[in-house]
């Protein structure tokens, strides 16, 4: 197994966020500025580990309408890339941050569908690519065309070459995507739910919750829960890890972060509670920058040092 990590993104996009002061509904509202990012999940968490040092290859499949938009910045970041590319457009992913009420509006294209004789090209190419691979990362949505048991098929074969999956999916991709048990998940609170069908209250419920989900197998949980942190989960170790207060700018790409931060760890054989840590950290100072701007090593580093650790 070696220390190289492979990112699959199957639904890339452009995030384009437009910063206002103030929006009225139905009336006209003016943007004080506007930045664009190469966006998708499995790229942002690509961004974070090239920030890391980590010799990242992201992986999947790209319109071609869009394309030169997402290909022109990961060749700026120097982040190494094999995707397919088929008819369609990119999908534009609108971000709308109010300065006022520091609130978050988000509007999601739906992108390209891959067709049923392109599914194959693509899934060779993550194959190939999971042959230099230590840590597979499957996260985010996937275009129209794919099923829904995409992860679940991608995980069993990443298995079969001893590379573990860090997977962060919702609804039936998570779902799915768990009956092949992945090295690790990390779904947010609201994902969680929406798995187990039910509100959860408290970190006893969380804790409760996890239980059951290690039980099928998975060797790493990491739920994040927002500005109160993380909890951490293995059969013998959990931990709740809380950050101090910061001012949070955008929370895309804050979830990435932390997985970003879980793969790096698990390559570099780190413990558990050093991926708790970094974890939470990256997830917190990236939520600090706007756009989908990410964080990197050293200031994960020296935010580490701030948080509150309480082994459960």
């Amino acid at each position: 197994m070696g220390h190289k990590i492979i990112t699959v993104t199957l639904n890339p996009c452009i995030d384009k966020t437009i910063i206002v002061n103030g929006f009225t509904e139905g009336g006209l509202n003016r943007a004080e500025r506007v930045r664009t990012d190469a966006g998708g999940k499995g790229i942002n968490v690509a961004k974070v580990l090239k920030n890391f040092g980590n010799d990242v290859l992201a992986v999947g499949v790209m319109g071609d309408h869009g394309r030169e938009t997402l290909i022109a910045e990961l060749d700026e970041r120097r982040i190494k890339h094999r995707f397919l590319t088929v008819p369609g457009t990119i999908r534009t992913n609108y971000k709308l941050y109010n300065k006022e009420t520091k609130h978050i509006t988000e509007i999601n294209e739906p992108g390209f569908t891959v067709a049923e004789e392109e599914l194959d090209p693509v899934l060779s190419l993550i194959n190939e690519g999971m042959e230099e691979a230590g840590v597979l990362v499957l996260s985010g949505s996937v275009a129209p065309g794919f099923s829904e048991d995409i992860y679940k098929e991608l995980i069993v074969r990443a298995k079969e070459k001893k590379v573990r999956v860090v997977l962060d999916a919702e609804g039936e991709h998570l779902r799915r995507g768990l009956e092949a048990a992945p090295f690790a998940i990390k779904p947010n609170l609201y994902e969680l739910e929406l798995f187990i069908g039910r509100k959860i209250s408290g970190i006893c419920d969380v804790l409760a919750c996890g239980e059951k989900i290690l039980e099928q197998g998975i060797a790493l949980l990491v739920v994040s829960m927002g500005e109160k942190g993380a909890v951490c989960m293995t059969q013998n170790e959990r931990y709740y890890v809380k950050p101090p207060a910061v001012q949070c700018k955008s929370t895309v790409g804050a979830g990435d972060s932390m997985v970003a931060a879980m793969a790096y760890g698990l390559a570099q054989k780190m413990s558990i509670k050093t991926i708790a840590c970094m974890a939470t950290a990256a997830g917190t100072i990236t939520a600090t920058k706007e756009g989908t701007e990410v964080c990197d090593f050293h200031e994960v580093q020296d935010f580490s040092k701030k948080l509150l650790v309480e082994s459960l």
